[in-house]
Parts: structure tokens; sequence; C-alpha cells
């Protein structure tokens, strides 16, 4: 007699966990990430694991500096997160932080570039703000226009428009470079004229107060706004958002003015109060890096700060262990990788739940 086997294990939907368990997994996660870092470290270096752990803390609390290099790269990531966030809820798939960040900041360098002779940093920096605003917003809302008049795919176009970006940026780099190289330097170093300014002694403090600022208001934007409202409302079904009466193209343009003016103030953080400079990496892929954070924090900006602390602290962690044992850069990358490798799996076991066929039987056989 033939008997079909059930299989060894099956997966089902969660319906809901309280957020104490799913972060517990995802804290579970990165420490089983830690040490398959930390295992691989050993291997090709054979230095103790409590060593390595050590290391990756010093790269973050080590000094004072580090700890406020840190605060940088997190507000930062922070920022271009808050900026894609609300065109995700309305599940309009922005992949283009990326090159809006770029144009953000190369507005703001060609302000100071072109302005920085001719105007005092008290009006400058104002007229950068308002250039790296528009620059990101427009650079935004030119796929949102082919979105909401032809449906294009906003995916790919998002993600075409990056390399646009970058083209631009290396475009103006080869006019601005007087040394022949590609390459600007720090522009205006004399004058200083559009650097932002120190606050109590910390170079970064500006840029952290800034994004606390955007963070919190944002939040209120999604939660408590009609705007918010409506951006849910279209994310959920675009037919029940015309139902009720809501223009969806309008929504559509409005979010991603949104988005890509965030975006631009990321890259004016970026170029006025960080770099000094600008180039065809100072987004750093951040852009990219967002799309990940915004996911894991479920779209929920306080969440975010969390995420993007987590993730600027283990890059930080890997590049110092791959300078203090002698390896290139590229070893912090796979590091890094693996860490978010570990980060991304454990959303399977949040949402997802593994049932084995000696556990099923013995359920069914109790309900028999």
């Amino acid at each position: 007699m033939n008997r079909t086997h059930s299989p060894l294990f099956h997966i089902s939907k969660r319906a809901s966990i309280p957020w104490y368990i799913s972060w517990a997994i995802r804290a579970a996660a990165i420490v089983a990430a830690m040490l398959v870092c930390a295992l691989v470290t050993m291997l090709l270096t054979g230095a103790d694991p409590i060593r390595i752990y050590v290391t990756i803390f010093q790269g973050s609390f080590g000094t004072v500096r580090k700890f406020w290099v840190l605060l940088q790269e997190l507000s930062i990531l922070l920022c271009v997160s808050l900026a894609v966030t609300p065109a995700f809820k309305m599940r309009f798939w922005n992949i283009g932080g990326e090159g809006q960040v770029l144009i953000g900041g190369l507005a703001t360098a060609a302000c100071m570039f072109y302005l920085g002779d001719k105007m005092p940093s008290g009006l400058l920096i104002p007229v950068m703000i308002v250039a790296s605003i528009l620059a990101g917003a427009i650079w935004a809302l030119i796929p949102a226009i082919f979105k909401a008049r032809w449906n294009t795919n906003e995916t790919l176009f998002t993600l075409m428009m990056n390399y646009v970006a970058i083209q631009l940026v290396s475009y103006f780099c080869n006019i601005w470079d007087r040394k022949g190289s590609g390459i600007v330097g720090i522009i205006n170093p004399n004058t200083r004229a559009g650097w932002f300014p120190v606050l109590a002694g910390r170079q970064y403090l500006l840029n952290v107060l800034v994004v606390a600022v955007l963070t919190v208001a944002v939040y209120i934007y999604l939660r408590y706004t009609k705007h918010g409202y409506e951006i849910s409302v279209v994310g959920e079904s675009e037919r029940t958002a015309r139902y009720v009466g809501i223009k969806v193209e309008k929504v559509i343009l409005r979010t991603m003015l949104l988005s890509g003016a965030l975006c631009g103030i990321a890259g004016l953080l970026l170029v006025g109060g960080t770099d000094h400079t600008i180039s065809t990496t100072t987004a750093g892929g951040r852009g990219f890096t967002a799309v990940m954070v915004s996911w894991l924090a479920k779209f929920d900006p306080i969440f975010m700060v969390l995420t993007s602390f987590l993730l600027a602290f283990l890059s930080r962690g890997s590049s110092q262990i791959a300078q203090n044992f002698g390896l290139n850069h590229s070893f912090g990358d796979i590091l890094t990788g693996i860490i978010l490798f570990f980060i991304i799996g454990s959303e399977f076991f949040i949402n997802y739940r593994l049932s084995f066929r000696a556990s099923s039987e013995k359920e069914d056989g109790s309900h028999a």
C-alpha cells in the first residue's frame, strides 16, 4: 500500500508577532552575524575572536572623534532613509535616492563655487539650501510625472536617473578641476564660503541636529496629517484611493517632490557640512542602503533611528577590523555584506514560521 509522506517542513505566514519578539529575532541574527565575521577574520588572520569584537566597538567608540563620525554617518543615512520612506509607503519604489542626493550636492557645490566670492556666507548658505532642495525635488519629480501620466516603471526609471546624476557630477568635476585630475579639491578652503558653521566645537553637530528635526517632522507628517493618510491609502490600493476621492496622480507628484527635497538636503549636508567638496562617490551608496533601513524599520521614522545606528555601527566596525588587521578595505565590505545578509534573513523568520513534520504529526495526533 502506497503511503504519501508529508514534507519534512512547511512554511506558513505569521499573522503577527509582538514587536519585542521581532526585535529579539533581529538581535539574534546580529549576534550570529558577528560570530561568523569573527570566525572569518580569525581564519584569515589568526587573531583572537575577543580582540575582533573589541575592534568592532573601537571603530565607533574608540575615541571621541570616532563617535562623532558615527553620529555623522548615522544622521546622513537616516536623512536619506527618511527621504525614500514616503514614496515607499505609497508603494512607489524610489530607487533613485543616490542620484537625488548627488544632484542636491551638485547644486550646493555649484553655489559654493560660483557664488562663494560674490556674497557673504549669511546669504550664501540660504541660497545653497534652496538650490539643493529644488534640485533634489526636480530630479525626483521627473520619474513621478512619467509614472502619474503614463504609468512607467518607477523602479527602472529612478535607477537610471542615478547614472545620469553620476555623469553630471563627473562632467562638472572636470570643468571645476584646475589640475586636470577630474577631482575637485576642497571648495573655498581659504574663505570657507558656504561651509556650515561649527556648533559647540563639533563639526558634525549641526548635521545631527538638522536630521533630528527632520525625523520628528517626517514622523508627524506620515502619522498625523492628511497628506500622510492619503499616502497610506494610495499605498494600500489606488482603486480604493480613487473611490474615496483621492487624486492619486497628485499624491504621487507631491510625495516624490518631498522625497527628492529631503534627498537634496542630504546632499547639502554632505557637501556644505561634511566634505566641502563633490565627487561621484559623495553619496557613498547611501541611496541604496537607505532602502534597507526604511524596509527593516517598516517605514517608521522612529525605528529608522535604530536601524540606521545599527548599520552605521557595523560598517564602522568592519572598516576598523580591516584597518587593524592589515586587510584591504574590501574585506570590511565583505564583513558588512555578511552582517546585512543575516539581518535581511531574519525578516523571513519574523514574517514566516517553519513547522517540521514531527511536530505537525504530533499536533494532528493530539487533535484526533
